[in-house]
């Protein structure tokens, strides 16, 4: 490969995605040429259920049936309030295999976060199982556990087939206006994950791939779920409820070859002992930034290398190390093949080894089609050919890139980002808050809370603080810790400066 002189790396054109195209049908079209082969493992400490090809893809068209019964047609949204179980990756399969938007949704937002995307997308229906929030009485019908899972078992639909760059699903994603924001993706955003079958984790037909995150999960639906059936592996998922010092254990067991998590589940696992695991090739990392330590660690132990990508909401991971292309020391990796990545400032490509903003090909099939309701938000992010991320980063002369942080103070805890405007926009509620800052910051090597400075007329008990977040907020984007100052840290132009909350709070403390 040449060397660059501008940071431009283009891995050539991605193959076109083919036309009449269903997501769905994409992802279990392994099901008519290896029906009983296990598609699925969902392991328990003693046991374990398996799903084959042919039961996956009977019971996502019987739940696509079972929607249209509702009388939802092409293009309805559908609420997924769903928990750690298999109902949730077979309701977003079947409202896509009917035509319908899902919109996933992380089971630990609060009540008010649910009702604002409810006023937001207005669904036409809502998947709830016991225990998730969702506000009561929002003139939304709502669909049971019970009843989903009868669903399954009714006579299979047909997959609605059409044109590619349809709108197929909506997940969310925190945004630097302080409000989380709804990402719009077409049926062809699975074709486009190819680009990560060899640039990111190797994937063949033969593989056994554990991921540990949970059912309802981006992470895991993408690359546990939806890319293992995609290639006609076997995807592994612990239970719920299972320990985290049990995953080397189910390792062995089931005879995983690739294991999928984020930074901080590794750090953890890492803490106790390891089996022998003759069959594991390597390890996946993504959601956060992967020490170095943990790499070491990690291999220490298993023998294995872990390789880690770099992605967003709005374009999943596409830039990544792999086998073949081992990351640089310190970068996160090069561009996957099929991808045309830069790192720009306002008039484009930089030189190499100059930072700028990592900007995607806006042609990437991949790609948003755009934020739901927000075209100002979505024009933003374009500049010229390029959709603009907003994190900062340095590119070498063989396409490695190197991850600097982000441009708006994004905070990254237990692998999800979380924009501080969102946490300080629902805790400026509090009616006894004056003004509110919230940053990140590492409490132990590998772990990050977030840390909150107020203003007040007279201090507020922590529990309090503590309840009301726990209220309002998603536990990942609750602050573990709140301290009353008497200013905020602003610069001349009165903005909050995030970077000296750390050092005040660790002088006051």
């Amino acid at each position: 490969m040449h060397s660059l002189s501008l940071s431009l790396f283009d891995q050539g054109p991605s193959t076109p995605c083919p036309t009449p195209f269903n997501l769905a049908a994409y992802v279990l079209a392994r099901a008519d040429t290896q029906p009983d082969k296990p598609a699925l493992g969902i392991l328990g400490r003693v046991d374990a259920r398996f799903w084959s090809y042919r039961a996956l893809k009977s019971a996502v068209l019987g739940t696509a049936t079972g929607l249209l019964a509702q009388g939802l047609v092409r293009g309805d949204i559908v609420l997924l309030r769903l928990g750690n179980t298999v109902d949730f990756p077979l309701a977003y399969l079947g409202a896509i295999a009917a035509g319908l938007v899902p919109v996933p949704t992380s089971s630990q937002l609060s009540e008010v976060e649910v009702a604002h995307i409810i006023t937001t997308l207005k669904p036409t229906l809502i998947l709830q199982s016991a225990g998730v929030a969702c506000p009561q009485d929002c003139g939304v019908p709502v669909i049971g556990e019970a009843a989903l899972e009868d669903m399954q078992s009714l006579p299979p639909a047909a997959f609605d087939m059409g044109d590619p760059d349809r709108l197929a699903y909506i997940i969310y994603t925190s945004g630097t206006s302080g409000v989380a924001r709804a990402v719009g993706h077409a049926h062809r955003a699975i074709w486009a994950r190819r680009m990560m079958y060899k640039g990111w984790y190797d994937l063949h037909e033969s593989d056994r791939m554990l991921h540990a995150g949970a059912f309802n999960w981006t992470y895991t639906l993408g690359t546990g779920l939806m890319d293992p059936w995609s290639m006609g592996a076997t995807a592994l998922i612990p239970q719920a409820g299972t320990e985290l010092n049990e995953i080397p254990e189910l390792l062995k067991h089931h005879h995983a070859t690739i294991f999928a998590a984020a930074p901080g589940v590794y750090r953890k696992i890492l803490a106790g002992d390891f089996p022998d695991l003759p069959e594991l090739r390597h390890g996946l990392a993504a959601g956060e930034k992967l020490s170095t330590q943990i790499r070491k660690d990690w291999n220490a132990k298993t023998g294995c290398k872990v390789y880690e990508a770099f992605g967003m909401s709005e374009c999943s991971t596409f830039i990544s190390g792999s086998p073949a292309h081992p990351a640089g020391s310190g970068a996160l990796g090069q561009p996957q093949n099929g991808r045309r990545v830069a790192v720009v400032d306002e008039n484009g490509p930089v030189a190499i080894g100059q930072e700028g903003t990592i900007a995607i090909d806006r042609r990437d099939p991949g790609l948003m089609i755009g934020y739901i309701g927000a075209p100002t938000e979505t024009a933003a992010k374009m500049q010229g050919d390029w959709f603009l991320t907003g994190d900062r980063a340095v590119m070498a002369a063989d396409g490695q890139i190197t991850y600097l942080g982000r441009r708006d103070d994004m905070m990254n805890t237990g692998g999800y980002r979380v924009s501080p405007l969102e946490v300080e926009a629902a805790m400026l509620a509090h009616p006894d808050i004056d003004e509110i800052g919230v940053t990140d910051m590492e409490v132990k090597p590998d772990v990050r809370i977030i840390i909150a400075l107020y203003t007040s007329q007279t201090a507020i008990p922590e529990g309090r603080l503590l309840d009301f977040a726990a209220k309002n907020l998603a536990r990942y984007k609750c602050p573990r810790v709140f301290m009353r100052v008497e200013a905020l840290p602003r610069g001349a132009n009165s903005k909050l400066l995030r970077r000296a909350m750390v050092p005040i709070y660790k002088a006051i403390l």
